[in-house]
């Protein structure tokens, strides 16, 4: 399957995230799946990339023209998808993947799993063989609880019609399992 990991393209202050974005890289990896992810080698993208790249994984990473050459190049990657815009980079991850992955970041993280959040909400208008994509927020630490108190409060207002695919696991393992399970995989 192909799994799109969002997350930050700097270092978190707290080492857990870290880790935790190593364990998902080399767990894509060694699940067969292939990551889909920013296409930096810094920060948590790095860490992701590089795990599943250590573990013989394959990794496509999607970037904008925009970046310098260095930053493009910068992670030897199973293949470089080049777009002109991160609204485009976004569009490529959400048609190219079944599944979404996002670890702690900032407001770059929080785009992108909005961006998929409504997609899964307005999808069924468009098209009628839309299925939701599962979007898993590794929450550790409770990372993404004020969030996922907001949604709640959304959906409490009629604001929000469904959790948009919405899981989140406090641990990798219980995200790889959450992910087998969302995926029907065998």
């Amino acid at each position: 399957m192909n799994i799109s990991v969002f997350c930050a393209s700097s270092h978190p202050n707290d080492y857990a995230h870290t880790a935790a974005a190593r364990e998902l890289g080399s767990n894509l990896a060694k699940g067969g799946h292939t990551l889909l992810y920013g296409g930096s080698n810094l920060g948590l993208m790095g860490e992701v990339s590089g795990a599943a790249l250590s573990e013989g994984g394959r990794v496509v990473a999607v970037i904008p023209t925009f970046f310098s050459e260095e930053i493009i190049n910068s992670q030897p990657v199973s293949q470089i998808v080049r777009v002109c815009s991160m609204a485009e980079r976004k569009e490529y991850l959400i048609a190219h993947s079944d599944a979404f992955v996002a670890l702690p970041g900032g407001i770059g993280t929080l785009d992108e799993v909005s961006e998929v959040m409504v997609y899964n909400q307005l999808g069924p208008l468009s098209n009628a063989a839309h299925r939701d994509k599962p979007v898993l927020l590794l929450n550790i630490g409770g990372f993404y609880d004020p969030l996922l108190a907001q949604l709640q409060a959304m959906r409490d207002a009629g604001f929000l019609r469904t959790s948009g695919g919405l899981v989140a696991p406090t641990t990798v393992g219980e995200l790889m399992r959450e992910l087998k399970s969302c995926l029907e995989l065998p």
